[in-house]
């Protein structure tokens, strides 16, 4: 074993990676330089023409797809699209306060966390049904039941790359981000023409959108009043990010049944104790807001690495059942949403 990190790799939750050979800092620049390039570049585009950044992310990764078949490219972003996401997963509880949860109200929550639960059900009971296995349809629905491509990234990263490889993840991507887009303008129309109220309609849209810049961009294009309802929505359902990450833990077990030493990855901690520690108040403003920047700096650079390094003769080859889980565990979370915001709104 020379050669290679004595301790598990943290996102390896079960041990079931291959190694990584150990690499000094100046194996990290050359992928880690095109990787934090593409993410200057999707910002750009994104900032410019009011795309989503991590959509655009991922379209610049895989426009330089060629670039992942390059030796020295891999220790860069390997590093990009593993620890760069787990500290961008771990930064997002700086969006998050216990205040904002408790404010909903015990119905509203228990709304959120059926609808939640249901959507990555929907998503393991289709994928099963197609013949691909309860691990994609954990990683696609719950990317559509919790937060889009953070989800999916976090997901995939606790699941391993045994049960949940770089074509299906980056195949995700980028049909989560599309529907997450195409939601975002479809939504606030459909809330329109049933006549929702401000409550209502925030609740719809909070609760069903992927994304959640594209669900706070819903919410406030229907009026101010929905966007604040559908930003606290949207930040508990990615609260629950952590708990669904630690059942996803207890569900998948090693496939040889043997224990191991650790039963949270410690990015799920670390996501608590930001989540933690910014309901007390003791975070400053600036800080809380540079740290969420980071996030989103983060997981885009990992998106973007991501997208770079996938196989892309195999995503090319997965079909349309991947995408039909996606869309059907979409239209499955959007149902619900409204059917909880005129029953109980």
């Amino acid at each position: 074993m020379t050669g290679y990190p004595t301790l598990p790799l943290a996102a390896d939750l079960y041990n079931d990676l291959e190694p990584s050979p150990k690499a000094s800092w100046r194996d990290l620049v050359p992928g880690l330089m095109v990787a934090v390039l593409a993410t200057m570049a999707a910002a750009f585009v994104a900032d410019h023409y009011s795309a989503p950044l991590t959509l655009m992310a991922l379209l610049i990764g895989l426009a330089l797809n060629f670039l992942g078949a390059d030796p020295r490219m891999g220790p860069g972003l390997g590093f990009a699209s593993k620890t760069l996401l787990r500290w961008g997963i771990v930064l997002v509880g700086a969006r998050i306060t216990m205040g904002q949860i408790v404010g909903l109200g015990p119905m509203t929550l228990l709304a959120v966390m059926v609808i939640l639960l249901v959507t990555l059900g929907s998503g393991v009971l289709i994928a099963r049904a197609l013949g691909l296995g309860s691990a994609f349809g954990t990683l696609a629905g719950g990317a559509v039941a919790i937060c889009g491509a953070s989800a999916a990234m976090a997901l995939a990263t606790t699941l391993g790359e045994k049960r949940a490889n770089q074509a299906q993840l980056a195949l995700v991507l980028v049909v989560i981000s599309a529907a997450s887009a195409s939601a975002m303008f479809l939504y606030p129309t459909l809330a329109h023409q049933l006549g929702l109220s401000d409550r209502q309609a925030g609740f719809m849209l909070g609760a069903s959108i992927h994304d959640v810049a594209q669900a706070l961009g819903a919410g406030y294009s229907y009026s101010d009043g929905a966007g604040q309802i559908a930003a606290i929505v949207k930040l508990t359902r990615v609260a629950l990010l952590a708990p669904v990450l630690a059942l996803v833990a207890a569900f998948f077990r090693p496939e040889d049944g043997k224990k191991t030493g650790i039963t949270l990855p410690w990015f799920v901690v670390g996501f608590f104790v930001f989540a933690g520690i910014n309901s007390l108040g003791v975070i400053p403003a600036v800080a809380s807001r540079g740290a969420q920047d980071v996030a989103t700096a983060c997981l885009a650079c990992a998106v973007a690495a991501t997208g770079i390094r996938a196989p892309m003769s195999s995503l090319l080859e997965t079909g349309v059942k991947p995408i039909l889980v996606i869309v059907t565990a979409s239209l499955v979370a959007l149902a619900l949403s409204l059917a909880g915001a005129i029953l109980l709104l």
